[in-house]
This record gives structure tokens, sequence and C-alpha cells, in this order.
């Protein structure tokens, strides 16, 4: 007859016991974390790891490395709005002539760059995914420049994309793929387009070692044994990134026309300024 009552009065100071851990377990985290803002805002700028130095800085720099401070542009609150919906707002340009460029732009990538040149000094087999590794590392150098001109330039890479599976889908089609198996080559080529933006991402913002280990694990699939066919490509992407750099980005939205520079040349050190395109009134 008591072991009701009995029970009843062990599970309440079990759960008491239980409540004061965990507000003592939640205090000692605030106190931990209010710590270590203290030491954060009192440490010097340059914060030396085991593996890299990282620089804390409230300035904010553009991608080419220039000391002006990027100024984001001002949207109303409705702006805002409609395009955390899904929807784009009112652009600089027409919509349609940045969706026209964007197909220009992505045939760019794939019409004006020798594919068998990649194969021959890449050791890469002659495939749809051989084609593929090379044809999103262009791609991908066209985001990183158009990103930098603003909502514009971020709604123009989504038709690049957008251009690019078109293209993909196609190509399996006429190759004979069929369904089943190009909707699983599909969705493996997504993955591997996204896990290589972010690879190809933080190569270009550090040191030639991380870029060059985005290349080898994206563009050569981990099966690189000439150390030179890696370091040719990181000087490929290196100079092809500044180059792009110096072209004009309201003739990029308006055009979308991008010349590469070779994969092989003998001074790779030297940038050419490229002509200023020419459109007529509408753009085109």
């Amino acid at each position: 007859m008591y072991w009701r009552p009995l029970q009843y009065v062990v599970r309440n100071v079990i759960t008491a016991s239980a409540s004061r851990m965990a507000l003592e377990q939640e205090s000692c985290l605030v106190r931990t974390f209010i710590a270590c803002r203290l030491v954060g805002a009192s440490s010097p700028s340059p914060i030396q790891t085991q593996f890299r130095t990282i620089h804390r800085t409230l300035q904010r720099f553009n991608v080419k490395e220039t000391h002006q401070a990027a100024t984001e542009e001002e949207v109303g609150a409705f702006t805002k709005l409609i395009e955390a919906m899904g929807f784009t707002g009112t652009l600089k340009y027409n919509k349609w002539k940045i969706k026209i460029a964007a197909l220009r732009m992505y045939t760019c990538c794939v019409e004006r760059i020798n594919y068998d040149e990649f194969f021959e000094k890449c050791s890469l087999p002659d495939t749809l995914n051989s084609w593929f590794l090379v044809a999103q590392l262009h791609v991908w150098m066209c985001l990183v420049r158009m990103k930098q001109e603003g909502r514009e330039g971020k709604y123009m890479c989504r038709y690049i994309v957008h251009s690019m599976w078109e293209d993909v889908e196609q190509r399996s089609k006429i190759m004979g793929i069929d369904a089943i198996h190009r909707k699983e080559s599909m969705r493996a080529m997504t993955e591997n387009f996204y896990a290589a933006i972010f690879g190809y991402d933080e190569g270009i913002l550090s040191e030639d070692r991380v870029l060059a280990a985005a290349l080898w694990r994206n563009m050569f699939n981990r099966q690189c044994e000439d150390p030179r066919q890696v370091e040719l490509m990181v000087e490929y992407v290196r100079k092809q990134m500044q180059f792009i750099d110096t072209l004009d980005g309201a003739d990029l939205l308006l055009t979308g026309e991008v010349k590469w520079r070779p994969l092989m040349e003998e001074n790779a050190q030297s940038i050419l300024k490229v002509a200023t395109p020419t459109y007529n009134d509408t753009g085109l």
C-alpha cells in the first residue's frame, strides 16, 4: 500500500534533480559564451591557427581586390518582400535582354572552348561527364564574375545555370541515354556541380594549394597522377579569372560575350585589354 506514494516521491525527486542539472548546464554555457565573446573582442585582429591565418576586418572588398567600399543597391520593402517569395523585382535592364545575354554567355562556355585540348592535356576520357566537368568550370567562372553586378547579375546567373541543365539534358538524349539512366546521371551531375561550386569558391579566395585540391577532387575526379596537370589548371583558372574581371559589367549584362584565354600560352601573366563590344540601342 506504500509502494505508489513512495514511487511518486522518488519520481518527483529525480525530476527536480534533472531540472536543476539542466539549469546549471545552461547557465554554464551562457557564462562560457559571454567569456568567449569578451576574449574575442579583446584579441588582436590576425588570429593564428594551426592551419591558416585568419584576418578579421569590418571592411569589405570585392573580388577584383580593389580598395573601394562595396556598396549594395538599395531596394524598397516591397521589392524585398516579393524577392523573398521567389519573384524578381524591377531591374536596371530589361529581363528578356538579361535572359538572352545569359544564353549567349553559356554558349561562350560551350562553343569557344577547345574541349579536345583539355581532354589531352588533363588526360580526361572523351565522355559526356568529362565534357560536363570542363563546362561547369567555365560556367562557375562566369557565375563568379556576374555575381559582382548586383541583383541583375544574380538574375543572370539563374538563367546561365538553367541553360546549362537544358543543354546537358538535350545532349544526353542525343547520345541515346534512356530516361532512367538519364535521370540518375542528372542527379549525380547536379550534386557534383553544387559541390564543385563550394570547392572552387574556397579555392579562388584562398591559396593555390586549396584551389588545386578543389580541381583534383572535382575536375580530375581524384584520379590525376601528374601534378603538372593540376598546376596547369590552377594557372588557367587564375589567369582566366583575372582576365574576365577586366570586362565591363554592363557589357556582360547586355551582350553576354566572353572571350577565353588559351589553355597553353607562353606568358600567362600578361593581361590583354579586350576591345569593348558594340551593340545597338536594344542591347542586341
